[in-house]
């Protein structure tokens, strides 16, 4: 059941592709904004940004639009383009209009603004604010907030609920209240005469039935999608964290419908960061990404090249290679005294044993207590070994991958 307050609230990660306005209420809308700005330069920019796809998901609740726009900085803006909603008052005047007249009805159930409500509403020249977290402080609006009215000028062509949304009702209660006043309407213009409604007997609605069987379950999707985008709340986690959080809740849930087995299941907290962090390589990382490193290092205790060290481990092989990487251990013998004459057998060199380890130079193998053989690398004359290559059974496959 959807509910009023859900009904105030649509995020859309995809807008439809252009920027050019097609419906008279979408160029009505540009209008709007482009009429309250002083600098067709600003506007020219903004335009290009909207082609070039810098404005990200956009969110719709009463009263305003909000999304965030990449601009030459690394971190985007919280970009807003606001308008007025309704009072009740002016809703139920404007719905009585509607319902009143067959024409506007029919028109906005086709998703078209009918051209007798235009004046009601669409913004006029200076209705409509623009508001943006970037440094470009003269008149609004800033070429973010321009970028986002052409986007958000593609989103009312497709659905004018949107602009409904924005004076402050959803769709789903507009069509609700629609029908109910259309009906009193129509109840009005009706001869008194007793409906005929059909009826069922008692002893039929009341009779046991086979129930059909549930359909098959819908197969499980390939890969895990992107999350939304999270506009800034003063009273919630950054959004770039929550994009953190909601990327791994994705992950974790497709791993359970997929393998009905939860991958974090029995990690320490140490475990659950390193595996976080694995995902994110060291090369190349981002801001977000290198603050998540700095952060979940904090938490831990630990330092950051721990934790890099430890998330390599981890991709490497999981909770066993970083058992590899942090616990020494003495094996039994067998499988790791007969390793030392096998790689010198292949011309390898000699290793030299230590507990589970077998060193040689810059190379090291640690023999796992899975019994698979983890290969590291090191720089000449220190002891600063990171792992690589993938695990094997056999110590010279470990060495070679």
């Amino acid at each position: 059941m959807i509910t009023a307050r859900d009904d105030r609230r649509r995020t859309f990660e995809t807008v439809p592709p252009g920027v050019e306005a097609a419906s008279w209420w979408g160029r009505a809308w540009v209008a709007a904004l482009e009429g309250a700005s002083g600098d067709p330069a600003r506007l020219a920019r903004g335009r290009t940004y909207a082609v070039e796809g810098h404005v990200d998901a956009v969110t719709v609740t009463p009263g305003r639009i909000v999304a965030y726009v990449r601009g030459s900085r690394v971190r985007p803006y919280r970009t807003e383009l606001a308008l007025s909603p309704f009072t009740d008052t002016e809703w139920s005047e404007l719905l009585e209009e509607v319902a009143a007249d067959p024409t506007a009805l029919a028109g906005l159930l086709e998703r078209e603004v009918p051209r007798s409500l235009a004046g009601s509403v669409l913004p006029g020249v200076r209705e409509l604010v623009a508001r943006c977290s970037c440094p470009d402080t003269a008149r609004p609006p800033c070429k973010h907030a321009a970028a986002l009215c052409y986007r958000a000028a593609r989103l009312l062509d497709e659905d004018p609920f949107v602009l409904l949304l924005l004076r402050g009702r959803g769709e789903r209660e507009l069509l609700d209240e629609l029908t109910r006043r259309n009906a009193a309407h129509a109840a009005r213009e009706q001869p008194d005469t007793a409906p005929d409604f059909p009826g069922v007997p008692a002893r039929a609605a009341l009779a046991r039935t086979i129930l059909a069987p549930l359909p098959a379950p819908l197969p499980a999707p390939a890969a895990v999608g992107l999350p939304p985008a999270y506009p800034a709340d003063p009273a919630a986690p950054d959004p770039l964290a929550l994009d953190q959080l909601a990327t791994d809740a994705a992950a974790r849930a497709f791993a359970l419908l997929t393998t009905a087995e939860d991958p974090i299941a029995g990690l320490t907290l140490w475990q659950d960061a390193v595996r976080l962090a694995s995902a994110h390589h060291t090369a190349g990382l981002t801001g977000a990404a290198r603050a998540l490193y700095r952060d979940l290092a904090r938490a831990t205790g630990r330092t950051t090249t721990d934790l890099a060290r430890a998330a390599a481990a981890w991709r490497q092989g999981g909770r066993a290679a970083l058992a590899a990487l942090e616990e020494p251990w003495d094996p039994p013998a067998g499988p790791f005294d007969r390793a030392r004459p096998a790689l010198i057998a292949a011309s390898q060199g000699a290793f030299r044993p230590e507990r589970n380890r077998l060193t040689a130079r810059t190379r090291q193998l640690r023999l796992g207590r899975d019994g698979l053989w983890y290969a590291y690398e090191s720089r000449p004359d220190t002891e600063d070994w990171w792992p690589t290559g993938t695990p094997a059974a056999d110590p010279l496959t470990a060495l070679r991958r």
